[in-house]
């Protein structure tokens, strides 16, 4: 560094580069640059076309890495790694639909992304119509002519209906539509939809993949040709992730298949204690024989796993859901899934903005259904936490 310059100066440049050598570090730095230095007006070109690093929204090289991870576990070519799972929905559909364009949606999805299509997209022209995807045959009957996309949910929330992908994807084919799948209750642990068919998959990073309830980011991972036609829309909206929140994803996501597996066979082992309850009156978990497509399941995803939500049905008194809540040692109500930690959440209340009472009751979101998002604890804290709490329905 020149010594001539006054400290002003000094205080900008100096200590700002790093001398000694820094390849391969065991885990990657977190690069915090919002900008890179070019050489020149080519050089700007090489960078500005994709060539390399030269400003953070544009590319960074910890969302890079994350999205490399993703790609690598869903069996995809490409991740845009997004600030949310709901900017990961809105690039996705505003990316790929225009004015005038269909989307055939399933019944069954979350209840945001249900507000984006009917108060947003909806303005600028993008119909929405809703379908039962566990009707194929419907499904098939309520493409129009100007249907771009299939949209759905791997596992419904709250009542865990399913919907079988290959087949959606398979009607999506015949029709020349693309099929757009939310696997966020899922993950790539347990169900890759593309490997049976879909054209995109996106993820609400915020759960699983954060997994400790202290990260908010989202993902879309399809083929090369359809990350370019929403990079646009990607970076226009602006909602990439930030640098450090994609290196923490980083980091949380090196556990990922431990903590689904963990969370998936405690889930199983809750549902079965909870179906054997008499307090209960009906559990909701794909790994229930009784559940209606048990067997859809087992067929689609991985080896004994089924999902770690949970929705089960007592007394329809919300004076003693309180009781219940109130109860709880260790479980927590959050607004939230996919955590290391168990909690609870009351469906009717969440939903009640957006519903009516009578539209819920039809939607089965009594005031008697809670949702759990099984954790990690052991087991038998949870079914014991759960079981001391339901005291408050022994004389229902």
């Amino acid at each position: 560094m020149n010594t001539t310059l006054n400290m002003d100066t000094e205080l900008l440049y100096c200590g700002n580069h790093v001398s000694g050598t820094t390849d391969c570090p065991d885990t990657p730095p977190v690069y915090y640059a919002t900008a890179y230095a070019v050489k020149d007006t080519v050089d700007y070109d090489f960078a500005n076309r994709g060539g390399k690093y030269f400003y953070s929204r544009t590319a960074n090289p910890n969302r890079d890495c994350l999205g490399e991870l993703i790609s690598c576990l869903e069996h995809g070519e490409g991740t845009l790694v997004c600030s949310s799972g709901m900017a990961a929905i809105a690039t996705t559909l505003l990316g790929l639909l225009k004015t005038g364009d269909h989307v055939l949606i399933n019944q069954a999805v979350y209840g945001e992304t249900i507000a984006l299509l009917n108060d947003v997209l909806s303005r600028y022209g993008i119909e929405a119509s809703y379908a039962d995807f566990t009707d194929l045959p419907s499904v098939e009957q309520d493409i129009r002519s100007n249907t771009k996309l299939l949209y759905t949910e791997v596992i419904a929330n709250p009542l865990t209906v399913i919907a079988d992908i290959e087949a959606i994807a398979a009607i999506a084919k015949r029709h020349g539509l693309l099929t757009v799948v939310d696997s966020t209750f899922t993950t790539p642990c347990v169900f890759r939809p593309l490997d049976v068919g879909a054209d995109v998959v996106i993820h609400s990073l915020t759960k699983y993949f954060g997994g400790h309830s202290d990260l908010t980011g989202g993902s879309i991972t399809a083929s090369k040709e359809l990350v370019s036609r929403l990079t646009t829309a990607y970076l226009l909206l602006g909602c990439c992730l930030d640098p450090n929140s994609a290196w923490l994803f980083g980091r949380s996501a090196r556990t990922l298949a431990m903590r689904v597996r963990k969370q998936n066979e405690n889930a199983a082992a809750v549902a079965k204690a909870l179906a054997e309850d008499p307090r209960v009156i009906q559990v909701y978990h794909p790994s229930l024989p009784d559940h209606p497509q048990h067997g859809l399941a087992q067929r689609m995803f991985a080896k004994g796993l089924y999902g770690a939500m949970i929705s089960f049905r007592v007394a329809d008194d919300v004076r003693r859901v309180d009781g219940f809540m109130h109860r709880l040692s260790i479980i927590q109500y959050l607004g939230t899934l996919g955590g290391i930690r168990t909690s609870v959440t009351h469906p009717a209340t969440a939903f009640q903005n957006e519903f009516s009472k009578e539209k819920l009751r039809e939607m089965g979101l009594t005031e008697g259904l809670i949702r759990i998002s099984t954790g990690a604890e052991d087991p038998d804290d949870i079914i014991g936490d759960l079981s001391q709490a339901l005291d408050v329905f022994s004389n229902s």
